[in-house]
């Protein structure tokens, strides 16, 4: 008898815990899904100002900090670099949380999905707008 109530504790521990976790994780994706509204209108915004050649106006889509690191020819030179123009297609990954803020890798792909260019994006919120803090080729 002792052991079929030590088990049927044991079952029970274990059920809670999981049930636990579960409410953590759900709790935690849906903080994120929250937090990173606007994440992706701002990715588009940028690309597009690039492919526009706004390049100023895709320069400001950045925050103070990163244009205080990254001056202007040097981001020119960051995109020359690139060689954005090899890639039409873009898929985002799983976002993540550090410090309050979000990294994004961003995967652009040639049209003929031979090539592929992984770019990490930091995300800042700054007076209830999101900015690019950060942009690192993978």
């Amino acid at each position: 008898m002792d052991s079929a109530l030590v088990k049927e504790i044991g079952t029970k521990a274990l059920l809670i815990g999981a049930a636990g976790l579960l409410v953590f994780w759900t709790v935690n994706a849906i903080k994120l899904v929250i937090g990173a509204r606007g994440i992706n209108p701002l990715v588009k915004k940028f690309f597009n100002q690039i492919a526009e050649g706004r390049i100023d106006a895709a320069y400001l889509l950045t925050s103070k900090n990163y244009r205080q690191h990254v001056t202007r020819q040097d981001f020119l030179k960051f995109l020359a670099g690139l060689q954005l123009n090899r890639y039409r297609n873009l898929k985002s990954g799983r976002p993540r949380i550090e410090d309050k803020e979000i990294i994004l890798t961003l995967k652009l792909k040639s049209e003929d999905k031979q090539s592929e260019l992984p770019l990490d994006f930091t995300f800042k919120k700054i007076e209830d707008n999101w900015r690019i803090d950060r942009i690192v080729k993978v």
